[in-house]
Parts: structure tokens; sequence; C-alpha cells
């Protein structure tokens, strides 16, 4: 991965085909997006590998790939399950006040009026919009909060990891 961070895009879920094809899970939106990076560094336990995409595109609900030197059925099933990470200097620049997942993950959650309420635990897309899982210490609940800028979410410091909210704990 070198000394840019990686960014988690998605998985192997099981070869595809006999010719070395996968078939991916990508946690990108539109999920054919993952077939955008030309580069994967592929995960498995300890081990980690560097592929080029060849080939790729939708299949049904999902999406399959084909990595260069992956040619055969038997290569295909040993990368099963791969996490499939990028390098964020793949990414597009966002525009300005718009940020991808891996970003806000990790930030600090306070209230407007100073209240901490733990870290950005995941994000969950919903049909509606995107919502904050916000996790405080080992024994406090999971809060939720729907991830409305400028609505809900107040200000987005990355510099300080910390996100202002505008949300009230319902403890009733």
């Amino acid at each position: 991965m070198g000394q840019h961070p990686g960014i988690h895009v998605g998985y192997v879920q099981e070869a595809f085909g006999i010719k070395g094809w996968l078939k991916i899970h990508s946690f990108c939106r539109p999920k054919e997006q993952i077939l955008e990076y030309a580069a994967w560094d592929l995960r498995q336990g300890h081990s980690e590998s560097s592929h080029q995409v060849d080939q790729g595109k939708v299949h049904g609900r999902g999406v399959v790939v084909h990595l260069a030197g992956i040619d055969t059925r038997t290569d295909a099933e040993a990368l099963k399950h791969a996490e499939i990470w990028v390098s964020s200097t793949q990414l597009p620049e966002l525009p300005a006040g718009e940020y991808y997942w891996y970003q806000l993950v990790g930030l600090d959650v306070k209230t407007v009026t100073g209240q901490a309420l733990g870290k950005i635990e995941r994000l969950v897309e919903t049909g509606a919009n995107d919502v904050l899982v916000v996790k405080g210490s080992a024994d406090e609940a999971e809060v939720l909060i729907p991830y409305l800028p400028g609505e809900v979410v107040r200000e987005v410091d990355l510099e300080s990891k910390l996100m202002t909210v505008d949300w009230q704990l319902d403890f009733s």
C-alpha cells in the first residue's frame, strides 16, 4: 500500500465461471464505481497482493471482475473473501462539504451544546438518507443519527476529527 492510506471498497464473494472471474461485493455507490479503480490490493488475513483490473461489468445485482494474471477458477477461488482496498490517491476529489464515508468513520461526535456522543463507528445506507452509527463507551448503546448536512450535521472538521450535530438524546 505504500505511504498512502487505503480505503476498503468491497470484498471478493466467490469465483465466477471458469476463467478466473470474481464476483464482487462493492461498497461503492453506484456499485460499479469499484471498476474505476485500476489497482486493487487484496487482503486476506496477514497477506496482501496487488492486482490490476483488466475487465469488469455489472452482472445481475452484483459486479464481476477479471484481474490480470488470475486466469483459472482455482486462482479465483483462492481469493474468496479477500478484502478489496484501493489507495486514497485513486479517489476523485469531492466538492467542498462532501465526504467519503471512510473520512467520517472514527470522528468524535458532539452536539451543538457540547455534549460528547462518542465516535462514528460506521454509516448505514437507508432508503431516505444515510445514518451515522455513533458509539460511546463499551456499555453505552449505539446512537443513530441521520446524516443530513446543514440540518442535523452542522460541521465536519476533518483536521480536528470532530463532527458537530444538532441532535438531542432521547432518554424516555
